[in-house]
């Protein structure tokens, strides 16, 4: 949704990073963006082919702190998010600021709850970069969404890969959690 939304905000080029296959294949289905799917590619190499070594004038964080990688960084934060000496996984953070160009925007909107360890300020500061961060506003942006998506600027329907009833919220959770069965999103229905 993030990547639609900069589409419809006038992004020119909009490219998507992500490791689950159907994910990355609704992107490019439903939202138009270009993928990089970084299990199976170099990433940093991809990104400065495709900016003509510039880099993106906008980054944005949308995972939080569930945030994935196979670097080693990684385990390191993993390893210290379970001991609770810090509370979110920085690694998608962290990627966005040495990626962003210099005098570029990052804009953390995932999911983060408090305090990480290794944040690259000095990547920040000497690269000029705007660090913003928000979570939704509802009141500020329904009413927009609710036009964008009467208008069929905005389509939903796809993201609700699977559908339970209330009494199988469990498994729906379970798969959702463990990308089972090609699940993006389990939508638990109480009347079913």
């Amino acid at each position: 949704m993030a990547a639609r939304a900069a589409i419809l905000k006038g992004a020119e080029r909009v490219i998507s990073i992500d490791r689950i296959p159907e994910r990355l294949a609704m992107t490019e289905q439903y939202v138009g963006a270009e993928t990089i799917d970084y299990t199976t590619t170099d990433v940093a190499a991809e990104r400065r082919e495709r900016t003509g070594g510039r880099g993106p004038d906008v980054c944005i964080e949308a995972v939080g702190l569930e945030a994935h990688s196979d670097s080693p960084m990684y385990l390191y934060d993993q390893a210290k998010q379970q001991l609770r000496l810090q509370t979110d996984r920085p690694t998608a953070v962290r990627q966005a600021i040495h990626a962003c160009r210099k005098a570029g925007t990052v804009f953390i909107l995932g999911v983060v709850v408090g305090a990480v360890d290794k944040f690259p300020l000095g990547a920040v500061i000497n690269k000029g970069l705007t660090v913003r961060g928000a979570q939704m506003h509802g009141q500020r942006y329904i009413p927009m969404l609710l036009e964008r998506l009467a208008a069929g600027e905005i389509e939903t329907a796809h993201l609700a890969t699977h559908s339970f009833s209330l009494d199988e919220a469990a498994t729906a959770y379970d798969m959702f959690k463990h990308k089972t069965d090609g699940c993006v999103r389990s939508v638990i229905r109480p009347e079913s």
